[in-house]
């Protein structure tokens, strides 16, 4: 499979996304001929039933629903781990509308460079994150402490990871 991460739409599971290390990069997998890393993604609430699951029975749900729809055989799996990314998303409530307050404010702070989904706390893709990050780097090598560059990412709505 080409893609690096694939939505799961069936039924009676609730893994939502795979993740494909092995398609961001190579050097993400210690054996990358021979074996093949995935992470499941699951998308919960803190404090809810899966976030408080211990990790071996979440590793175990995991193993057990992918098996379930096909993508893998239990026997093939080498080993698991759980990681909790707590508010990975950013939250659109609230006083959210007032973000502006807080951009402003930190727009004075010359050294300070907002990236990345919960750095700028609006939702990004991990290619705009990763190019915020980038462009950060060429603002601070370049001595720019105009960050307007770094605001400017995915403003078109577009989605990049479309073929074209």
């Amino acid at each position: 499979v080409p893609d690096n991460w694939i939505y799961i739409q069936e039924g009676g599971v609730r893994v939502g996304r795979v993740q494909i290390f092995n398609n961001w990069s190579p050097y993400m997998v210690k054996d990358w001929r021979s074996t093949v890393w995935i992470g499941l993604e699951y998308f919960v609430n803190e404090g809810g039933d899966l976030w408080i699951m211990d990790d071996e029975d979440l590793i175990e749900l995991g193993i057990t629903e992918v098996e379930k729809i096909g993508m893998i055989r239990r026997a093939d799996v080498l080993d698991g781990c759980v990681l909790r990314m707590p508010k990975a998303y950013p939250a659109y409530i609230g006083s959210y509308d007032q973000l502006h307050v807080v951009r402003e404010f930190v727009e004075e702070i010359p050294n300070l460079f907002l990236i990345g989904r919960n750095g700028m706390h609006r939702y990004n893709n991990q290619d705009h994150s990763m190019l915020t990050a980038m462009l950060a780097v060429d603002n601070i090598v370049s001595g720019r402490t105009d960050k307007s560059n770094l605001w400017e990412v995915n403003l078109d709505g577009e989605y990049h990871e479309e073929r074209k």
